[in-house]
């Protein structure tokens, strides 16, 4: 999926930009698209997915739903129209032997996947959009990167 130039920078300082920014990725996203979000904890990252998830079901008609963070139980699903959306958070998992059990990238092409805290992986997927979300100016304003 392309998304971006090479390192596009965008601004999401305000909920009405971090809104804009994913209506407009939701026009764009696909089955089998892998986003790997970084970035530290507040940043946006889980309120980007909800935003993304609630654009998605905008799009198929759907009414939207509580998007949460799947810190505790590691993945969220989300069924909508016919794609199956899973919001996974890897923060309180220490080892990548962990992942064996979450069937990450098993069959995911009827899927659209967002790995918060991706660092553990060690087997990447060849194609996987990274978002770098990141705070600047003392915390005053956010930006996320998107590299492919």
């Amino acid at each position: 999926m392309h998304i971006a130039t090479k390192s596009s920078k965008i601004d999401i300082s305000t909920e009405e930009k971090l809104e804009q920014f994913t209506k407009n990725l939701s026009q764009k996203i696909k089955k089998g698209d892998i986003f790997f979000l970084f970035g530290e904890m507040g940043v946006g990252k889980t309120t980007f997915v909800k935003y993304l998830i609630n654009n998605l079901q905008l799009k198929f008609n759907e009414s939207n739903t509580e998007v949460t963070s799947p810190t505790f139980n590691i993945m969220n699903e989300y069924h909508i129209g016919d794609l199956l959306v899973k919001h996974y958070d890897l923060y309180r998992l220490k080892v990548a032997d962990e992942l064996n059990d979450l069937n990450l990238f098993e069959d995911n092409k009827d899927e659209i996947v967002f790995i918060e805290w991706p660092q553990i992986i060690k087997e990447v997927p060849k194609k996987v959009t990274k978002l770098y979300f990141e705070y600047e100016n003392n915390f005053e304003n956010r930006h996320v990167k998107i590299t492919e």
